[in-house]
């Protein structure tokens, strides 16, 4: 079975690079300045998510209820205050375990792309130096609905020119794990995913995805 795999499917959040905190500080930044509750818990409820449904998972929270143009404003302030610290990434901030995985993955000729629901994933990257390891990049400016609605896979799958079957998608969140099993995909869990046994392979760092596939 490891020689149907043609490609690999990356969620970037927390598998390529580790952003989780960022966000953490950006909605926490928020939540202060307009009196929302927001904690550890909750921050861990939004992995995966769209940020409309980050806001909204936040406001289910304590029956707070907003208009669509406030929380409009609310998500362009997060996003500001999130854009900010991202701009602390630099090459440095891939660690060598997920540098090596990505270069002998390519070097074995494995198509790569990023399926993500941020619509900072292109910035990330940028600012990583990253970019060129990946054929395709689809993120949340490319899809209309977010994990666990398997679009975002999908779309990369059919960019790649390779069938579903023939992808292993790479993901940390619950929501991405179902995401790309709708999809049709196999999945690779780390991190949080992969304390929960949810993947066909549940990784304890991103490098033991090369024997498995190649």
């Amino acid at each position: 079975m490891k020689n149907l795999i043609k490609a690999v499917i990356f969620d970037l959040d927390g598998v390529i690079v580790s952003t989780d905190e960022y966000h953490y500080l950006a909605w926490k930044r928020l939540a202060d300045e307009t009196g929302l509750y927001f904690d550890r818990e909750i921050n861990s409820a939004l992995r995966g998510v769209s940020r409309l449904e980050s806001l909204n998972i936040i406001l289910s929270r304590q029956n707070r209820h907003m208009t669509k143009v406030d929380k409009l404003g609310l998500m362009d302030k997060k996003n500001g205050y999130y854009k900010e610290y991202l701009e602390r990434l630099s090459p440095a901030s891939i660690t060598e375990d997920t540098g090596n995985t990505l270069f002998h993955l390519r070097k074995r000729g494995l198509l790569l792309a990023i399926g993500s629901s941020s619509k900072n994933a292109r910035f990330i990257l940028d600012q990583t130096g990253y970019g060129a390891f990946f054929d395709t990049v689809v993120d949340g400016n490319d899809i209309s609905r977010s994990k666990p609605d398997p679009e975002v896979f999908q779309l990369a799958a059919k960019r790649l020119g390779i069938l579903p079957e023939n992808c292993i998608v790479v993901e940390d969140s619950e929501a991405g794990i179902k995401a790309a099993f709708a999809g049709g995909m196999r999945t690779a869990a780390i991190g949080y995913a992969a304390e929960t046994g949810g993947g066909d392979w549940n990784l304890g760092k991103l490098s033991e995805l090369v024997m498995k596939v190649v």
